[in-house]
């Protein structure tokens, strides 16, 4: 049966998106350099999606449907900015549209809506251009549309729509030569990802995104090396406009005739009585002018373009030049929450993996060279990933090394043992010794028939638990098994157990766990947190 979504619940899932959408906004500007190196793509974006939720807050209690759609495209087209920032109005004019006769949301009005949002965005872009959010959007649509058709319900149909935008996302140098010459992908596209992942996010309930499986998702945008050109090479025209118009005469099509004349990346979108512009112009005076003769005009910005790409230019080069570290830190994680626990315990880039997606060497090899450290540590978290980790560090330009940890509560307790003072062959010596006494294990489902460490007989779909590599737990349960497994690996002479809950494990049942845990083991303490890894509903470690 699918899941019945409220009008409270997807108001909610937007105001949490655009709040993710604006934590990232310097991320997305950092990847900005089409159709101009303005680095502002993130906050035009960010701003526009607040002006959606601010006008969604001041409706009133119980509002549905025609009301909340108007909140959205009001709210969105008032309070676009730039070119990204009007584009997206438009996205969510259509999905908005989309939804007209639809009774709750399904795969099926996903689709709908998705589809009109492509019509109405591609329709606003005068000349659309590949490898940009327009690719995105339709790649995205896309899979709504083949969702729907498979019949999937509609937390799987979202899943798919945000699964499609990152790999979207990923591909636009391919599409776009500009992206690829600056080593970026698309900012605005990046942003949209973001956008749609936080609110399916949000609105299913799971912790952190979706897709923990994407890499490029997971970890931060790349690093961007322009260079400055003196003669402004980014664009013919320096200043961009943008306004409101108040008319009842105005002819979108004439004007958007007009705008062409002007410069470039034109937009005019809206309806009588209010209409949006957008355009790239040497003369701003007279865009401005053939507006006022056709009616008012309010919330002018006239942005200096050349200044803008200047400024962040230097903003780059200054965080390029950023006095290294002594030490930074690259680690293998999959689960958001793990991946924030090993950022604020001082992991400077994480890469998305483990047991069943080990990264490549080239992968860790990039990760290490985004790091603004004059040594670096990395912490493979996996023994599959050690020897990949050992060839990367060989292969690293600056002083590199592996702590072999073969799991995240290892690096965990290796962490704490980390002296920015110390020579990093000390600090490896230290950091591997922190962590040799802990145990760790994973609880799982067999995919196959199997035996135990004791030989005993495992069928396909029992629950297992793993500890340092042997199955020594064998149930029908995850509580059981965790109880068993912790029984095998002696909790009873252990201070404490580090417990991270999987992304299918429900909360109520994560913490009907640990209070259980509580009360067998009174001197245990225990330190649970959500991980967010797939197929392990547990992990956990004693030491």
């Amino acid at each position: 049966m699918p899941t019945a979504y409220t009008s409270n619940d997807i108001l909610n899932a937007i105001a949490a998106a655009s709040k993710a959408l604006s934590s990232r906004k310097e991320e997305i500007n950092r990847l900005n350099v089409f159709p101009v190196p303005d680095g502002d793509t993130g906050t035009n974006m960010s701003l526009t999606i607040e002006s959606v939720v601010g006008n969604l807050a001041r409706l009133p209690i119980g509002a549905e449907g025609a009301e909340i759609r108007k909140a959205i495209t009001t709210g969105a087209l008032m309070g676009a900015r730039g070119n990204s920032g009007v584009i997206t109005s438009q996205i969510l004019r259509g999905l908005c549209e989309g939804t007209v006769g639809w009774e709750g949301m399904t795969a099926a009005s996903l689709a709908t809506a998705f589809e009109k949002a492509v019509e109405v965005a591609f329709q606003a872009v005068r000349k659309p251009v590949e490898g940009t959010i327009l690719t995105v959007l339709r790649d995205s649509a896309q899979a709504a549309v083949n969702a729907a058709k498979l019949g999937l319900a509609t937390d799987e149909a979202l899943e798919a729509v945000v699964a499609e935008a990152y790999a979207s996302v990923q591909r636009t140098p391919d599409l776009l030569p500009v992206l690829k010459e600056n080593g970026v992908v698309d900012a605005g596209g990046f942003g949209l990802a973001i956008f749609f992942d936080s609110f399916a996010s949000a609105l299913t309930g799971k912790e952190g995104t979706l897709g923990d499986e994407l890499a490029f998702a997971r970890g931060a945008a790349p690093k961007v090396e322009i260079e400055q050109i003196n003669d402004w090479e980014g664009s013919a025209f320096r200043y961009c406009n943008e306004f409101l118009v108040d008319s009842d005469a105005l002819d979108t099509d004439e004007a958007l005739e007009f705008l062409a004349t002007m410069g470039d990346c034109e937009l005019c979108v809206g309806s009588v009585p209010k209409f949006k512009v957008h355009v790239h112009s040497n003369t701003p005076d007279k865009v401005l002018a053939y507006f006022l003769e056709r009616g008012q005009i309010s919330e002018v910005f006239i942005h200096n373009m050349q200044l803008q790409s200047e400024e962040r230019t230097e903003k780059l080069a200054a965080e390029q030049q950023a006095e290294a570290k002594p030490l930074g830190f690259v680690a293998v994680a999959a689960g958001e929450g793990n991946a924030e626990i090993l950022r604020s315990l001082g992991v400077d880039v994480v890469v998305s993996g483990g047991q069943t997606m080990n990264p490549s060497t080239k992968d860790l090899l990039d990760a290490a060279e985004q790091v603004n450290a004059d040594a670096i540590v990395i912490l493979p978290n996996n023994s599959n990933i050690i020897m990949a980790a050992q060839s990367a560090a060989e292969l690293s330009e600056r002083p590199c090394a592996v702590v072999p940890t073969k799991s995240v509560p290892q690096a965990f307790a290796a962490l704490f043992a980390v002296d920015q003072d110390a020579s990093l062959e000390t600090n490896v010596e230290e950091m591997t010794a922190a962590y040799a006494d802990v145990r760790t294990g994973e609880v799982t489902t067999a995919i196959k028939d199997s035996h135990d460490a004791a030989g005993n007989p495992i069928a396909e779909g029992d629950v297992i638990g793993i500890c340092d590599g042997s199955i020594d737990a064998v149930g029908a349960t995850v509580p059981g098994v965790v109880m068993d497994l912790l029984a095998a690996m002696e909790a009873d002479d252990a201070d404490t157990c580090t417990l991270l809950a999987g992304e299918d494990l429900a909360e109520d049942d994560f913490q009907a766990l640990v209070a259980a845990i509580e009360e067998a083991y009174e001197d245990l303490e225990v330190d649970a947190h959500r991980g967010g890894q797939p197929l392990y509903p547990v992990i956990l470690s004693v030491e």
